[in-house]
C-alpha cells in the first residue's frame, strides 16, 4: 500500500472523536452501574464490548500512522492521544469489571459521586476533542475544556481522600473493605486518566494553535 500524502487526513480527528464518544458512553454506563448494582453484570457486558471497539480504533490509528506520510499533528502526538484516550476506556472497564467480579453490591454515595465526575470529565474530553480539527479557531473553547477536566480531577482528589478515610473509619467486614478500597482507586485513576489527556491536548495547542 502507498503512503497517503494528503496533509489534512481527517480520518485521524474522526477516529479521535470515536474514540471519545466511547469514552462517555462507557462513563454513562458506570455511572448507571452504580446507581443499579443489580444491573451490573448487564451494563458490564456493554463497557467491555465498547472496550473492545475502542481497541480497534486504536488499531486503526496506528495502522494508518504507519502508511501515512503527511498527517495533520505529529504522529507522536497523534498516538500519545489515542493511547491516553484509550487508557481511560481501559479504567472504566476495569472499574465494572470489579464491580461485577467482586459482587460489590450497593455503592456508597461517594462513590457514586466520583463516578459522575467520570462522566463530567469524559463529556468535557468528547468536546475538547472536536476541537482539534478547528483548534486554531477554537482555542479558547478547547483550552475552557481542559480546564474543566483539571478542575473535575482536583474534585476528584478530595472526595476520594474523603471517601476513603470513611471507608476504612465506618466499615467493619475485611472482605467489603477490599473490595471498595480497589474500587475507589480505581475511579480515582479514571479521573487522572482524564487529567492526562487535557494534558496531552494543552501541549497539541502549544505546539499548533
Amino acid at each position: 500500500m502507498g503512503l497517503r500524502l494528503k496533509p489534512s487526513d481527517e480520518a485521524f480527528y474522526q477516529y479521535i472523536s470515536e474514540l471519545t464518544a466511547i469514552v462517555r458512553e462507557s462513563a454513562d454506563l458506570l455511572f448507571e452501574a452504580m446507581n443499579e448494582p443489580a444491573n451490573v453484570e448487564e451494563l458490564f457486558t456493554k463497557v467491555d464490548v465498547l472496550e473492545k471497539d475502542a481497541d480497534k480504533i486504536t488499531d486503526k490509528i496506528i495502522s494508518r500512522l504507519n502508511d501515512t506520510f503527511i498527517t495533520p499533528l505529529d504522529r507522536e502526538d497523534i498516538y500519545a492521544l489515542a493511547q491516553k484516550i484509550d487508557d481511560v476506556i481501559d479504567g472504566v472497564q476495569g472499574i465494572a469489571e470489579r464491580m461485577t467480579l467482586y459482587n460489590a453490591g450497593a455503592a456508597s454515595a461517594g462513590a457514586i459521586e466520583l463516578a459522575s465526575l467520570v462522566v463530567k470529565s469524559a463529556r468535557q474530553l468528547e468536546k475538547a476533542c472536536s476541537y482539534l480539527p478547528d483548534m486554531k479557531k477554537k482555542r479558547l473553547k478547547l483550552e475552557a475544556r481542559c480546564a474543566r477536566i483539571v478542575d473535575t480531577e482536583s474534585k476528584g482528589d478530595r472526595l476520594y481522600r474523603q471517601e476513603m478515610a470513611k471507608l476504612f473509619r465506618e466499615c467493619k467486614d475485611p472482605i467489603e473493605l477490599i473490595k471498595w478500597k480497589e474500587i475507589l482507586m480505581l475511579l480515582e485513576d479514571a479521573l487522572d486518566d482524564c487529567e492526562g489527556v487535557a494534558d496531552l491536548l494543552k501541549g497539541v495547542l502549544l505546539k499548533y494553535a
